[in-house]
C-alpha cells in the first residue's frame, strides 16, 4: 500500500488532479498496486479555512506519506493578501519542510505534437531535455532580504547564495541523471559576473571527477536562454540554480507548445518527494472542463518512476498518452486543424482506457 498525500490546491488544480487519480487508479488495477489517496488543503483554499496557505496538518500528512501530489495554487482574488499568507508562499514552505532540493523538469516534444510548437518542426522535432533545478537555495531563500529605507529611499534586496554542499548535492543528481541518458551535462551559470556562480562552476567541475564518463559543458544563462530557442536539440541534461532554472524551464516548456503537457518531480535526499505540473492554477478556466490534464497525469507517472521505482508502470502511462494523441484527440491548448477537441475529463477517460 502506497500512501499518497494529495494537495490539489486552487483554481483548476482539483480538476487536473481528479484525472491524474483516475489514471493512477487504472494503473493500480493493471499492475496490482494499491494506492491510498489522502486529500489535504494548500494555497488559497487553505488560507480561507486555516488562515495560512500551508497548514500544519498538511505538512504533517505530507511528511507521513510515501509521496505528495500537488495540483496548483493561486488565484487573483488573493493578490491583495499580505506576502506572508499569499497562496504561492505555500510552495516555498512545503519545499523547505520536505527538503525538496532537486526539481526535475522534462521538456519533450512528442512527434504527434510537433505542429503545436511555436517553433519550426525541424528545430523542435526530437527535443528531449531534462532540466535539473536546485530548489532550496538562491535568491528565493537567501538571507538577508527585504525592503527598507536607505538614504531616504525605499530599497529592495535579495541575496543570491549557495554553499558548496548545496551545489555538490544537486550536481550529483545531475551527473547521475546524465549517466542514464546520453552522458552529456550542461551546467548553466553566470560565472563571468557573479561570485556565487564562480563557486557553482568550481564545485560542478570538482564533482565531475567522480563521473569521468559524462561530458561536462558550461554555458552562461543568457546564452542558454537564446540557445534553447535557436538549437534546443544540442541539450540533453541541464543543471542550474533556482532562479535560472525557474526561468529556463518555463522557456523550455514552450518548445512543446503548451505548459499543460509538462510534469515535474521535486526530490528529497531523504524522505518524501513531491510531484506537480509546471503550469499554474488558471483561475479563469476553473469549472470549464477545458484545461489539459496531461502534465498532472505525467507527474503521477514520474511519482511511480522516481519514488516507487515502477519503470514499467511509468512507461505504460506515457505510452497511453501517446496513443491518445496519435488518435488525434486534443484539449483546447494543443488543438489544431483536423483534430478532435475534448475536455479535461474526456482526456482523462481516454488515457485511462489505454492503460492495459
Amino acid at each position: 500500500m502506497y500512501k499518497i498525500t494529495v494537495v490539489a490546491g486552487d483554481g483548476t488544480g482539483p480538476e487536473v488532479m481528479a484525472e491524474a487519480k483516475k489514471v493512477l487508479n487504472k494503473t493500480a488495477d493493471v499492475f496490482n498496486i494499491k494506492f491510498e489517496f489522502n486529500d489535504y488543503l494548500i494555497g488559497g483554499i487553505a488560507y480561507e479555512k486555516f488562515g495560512t496557505p500551508l497548514p500544519d496538518v498538511t505538512v504533517k500528512a505530507a511528511k507521513d506519506s510515501d509521496a505528495v501530489m500537488l495540483g496548483a495554487v493561486g488565484d487573483w482574488k488573493y493578490d491583495t493578501l499580505p506576502p506572508e499568507v499569499r497562496p504561492e508562499k505555500a510552495l516555498l514552505g512545503i519545499r523547505k519542510e520536505l527538503n525538496l532540493f532537486a526539481n526535475l523538469r522534462p521538456a519533450i516534444v512528442w512527434e504527434e505534437l510537433v505542429s503545436s510548437s511555436p517553433l519550426k518542426p525541424e528545430i523542435v522535432s526530437g527535443v528531449d531535455i531534462m532540466i535539473i533545478r536546485e530548489l532550496t537555495g538562491d535568491v528565493y531563500f537567501g538571507e538577508p532580504k527585504g525592503v527598507e529605507v536607505r538614504n531616504g529611499k525605499k530599497t529592495g534586496f535579495n541575496n543570491m547564495i549557495y554553499n558548496e554542499d548545496e551545489v555538490r548535492r544537486i550536481a550529483k543528481i545531475a551527473f547521475e541523471t546524465a549517466m542514464v541518458r546520453d552522458k552529456k551535462l550542461c551546467s548553466v551559470d553566470k560565472a563571468n559576473v557573479l561570485d556565487v556562480s564562480r563557486l557553482w562552476r568550481e564545485i560542478v567541475i570538482e564533482t565531475s571527477k567522480e563521473y569521468p564518463e559524462v561530458e561536462l559543458s558550461h554555458m552562461y544563462v543568457d546564452n542558454a536562454a537564446m540557445q534553447l530557442i535557436r538549437a534546443p536539440k544540442q541539450f540533453s541534461t541541464i543543471v542550474t540554480g533556482n532562479i535560472f532554472g525557474d526561468i529556463l524551464s518555463d522557456e523550455a516548456s514552450m518548445l512543446s507548445g503548451s505548459l499543460g503537457l509538462l510534469p515535474s518531480a521535486s526530490l528529497s535526499d531523504k524522505g518524501v518527494s513531491l510531484y506537480e505540473p509546471i503550469h499554474g492554477s488558471a483561475p479563469d478556466l476553473t469549472g470549464k472542463d477545458v484545461v489539459n490534464p496531461i502534465a498532472t497525469i505525467l507527474s503521477g507517472a514520474m511519482m511511480l518512476k522516481y519514488s516507487f521505482k515502477m519503470d514499467e508502470a511509468y512507461k505504460t502511462i506515457e505510452n497511453a498518452i501517446q496513443e491518445v494523441l496519435k488518435e488525434g484527440y486534443r484539449t483546447k491548448d494543443i488543438m489544431s486543424e483536423g483534430k478532435i477537441l475534448v475536455g479535461t475529463k474526456k482526456m482523462g477517460d481516454l488515457i485511462a482506457d489505454k492503460i492495459r
